[in-house]
C-alpha cells in the first residue's frame, strides 16, 4: 500500500457518511496494519469471505477496487452526459411561459422520457421550483450512487 492510498483511504474511513463502497476502506486499513482476515471479520463486523474478497480486489486494482463491481441487467440508455445536461437545464433555466419546469415540459425540452426526469429530479433531490435552496453531496461517489438508484 502507497502512501497516498493510505492518505485516501483514511480521509474515507473518517468520514461520517461514508458510503458502503468507502466502508470497505476500514477492511484493507485494517488488513494493512497485520490483522488477520479473522480478526478483521471480527472487529468490523463483515463475513470472513467478504474481507478476503475486498482486501484481493485492493491489491489486484488498488482504489479502484473497493468501487461496486458493474451490476448486471440491460445497459443504461440516458448517458452520463444525458443526465448532467438535465441537470444544467434545470437549474440554470426556464421554460417558456412558466415560472419552472414540469416533468412534461422537461420531457419535451430534452427528449427523455418524463419517468426519466423524475427518478434523476428525485435521485438528486432537485424540485425544480425550489432550485435556489439546492445542495449536492459533498460525497465524491455522489454521481455513481445517483445512477445506481436510479438505474438509467
Amino acid at each position: 500500500m502507497t502512501d497516498v492510498q493510505r492518505t485516501v483511504l483514511e480521509g474515507w474511513a473518517r468520514r461520517r457518511t461514508t458510503a458502503q463502497a468507502l466502508e470497505r476502506s476500514r477492511i484493507v486499513l485494517e488488513c494493512a496494519e497485520g490483522h488477520s482476515i479473522m480478526d478483521v471479520s471480527r472487529r468490523l463486523g463483515f463475513a470472513p469471505d467478504t474481507v478476503r474478497t475486498r482486501r484481493r480486489r485492493f491489491l489486484e486494482r488498488g482504489l479502484e477496487g473497493l468501487r461496486d463491481e458493474p451490476r448486471p441487467g440491460m445497459p443504461r440508455k440516458i448517458t452520463n452526459a444525458d443526465v448532467e445536461r438535465l441537470i444544467v437545464k434545470t437549474l440554470e433555466e426556464t421554460p417558456k411561459n412558466a415560472t419552472h419546469w414540469s416533468t412534461r415540459s422537461m420531457a419535451a425540452a430534452t427528449g427523455m422520457s418524463q419517468s426519466a426526469i423524475s427518478q434523476t429530479w428525485r435521485a438528486f433531490a432537485l424540485a425544480s421550483h425550489h432550485t435556489q435552496t439546492l445542495e449536492l453531496s459533498a460525497d465524491p461517489l455522489f454521481i455513481d450512487k445517483v445512477r445506481d438508484v436510479v438505474g438509467l
